[in-house]
């Protein structure tokens, strides 16, 4: 059982990435998923989460990132996308992907694993 987030890198600001988020050992379009981000010096912080158990697709984003990321689905590739336009220097982090039954438990997950730097400067 492993999750495994890739595609970070260094950008300029104004930049784009796309996170992705894949798992292996289980079925992962039966979880929510989140994406942490941590900052050296910071707090680790909850960016966006997707719960697509219900009919209505849950989404969540932290207020600084809304208009500027987007996080999609694709369980036949077993894999969450976190697509980040218009990057901004604060953005820049090493992020992390989880999985939880839902979205309502940001506040106390802890994700883990080595998370995918991001790196925005010009």
């Amino acid at each position: 059982v492993q999750l495994q987030a890739s595609g970070g890198g260094s950008v300029q600001p104004g930049g784009s990435l796309r996170l992705s988020c894949v798992a292996s050992g289980f079925t992962l379009g039966d979880y929510a998923v989140a994406w942490f981000r941590q900052a050296p010096g910071k707090e680790r912080e909850a960016v966006s989460c997707i719960d697509t158990s219900d009919e209505t697709p849950y989404y969540y984003y932290t207020e600084s990132v809304k208009g500027r990321f987007t996080l999609s689905r694709d369980n036949a590739k077993n894999s969450v996308y976190l697509q980040m336009n218009n990057l901004k220097p604060e953005d820049t982090a090493v992020y992390y992907c989880i999985q939880d039954l839902d979205c309502n438990r940001l506040a106390t997950l802890v994700p883990f694993g080595q998370g995918t730097q991001v790196t925005v400067s010009s």
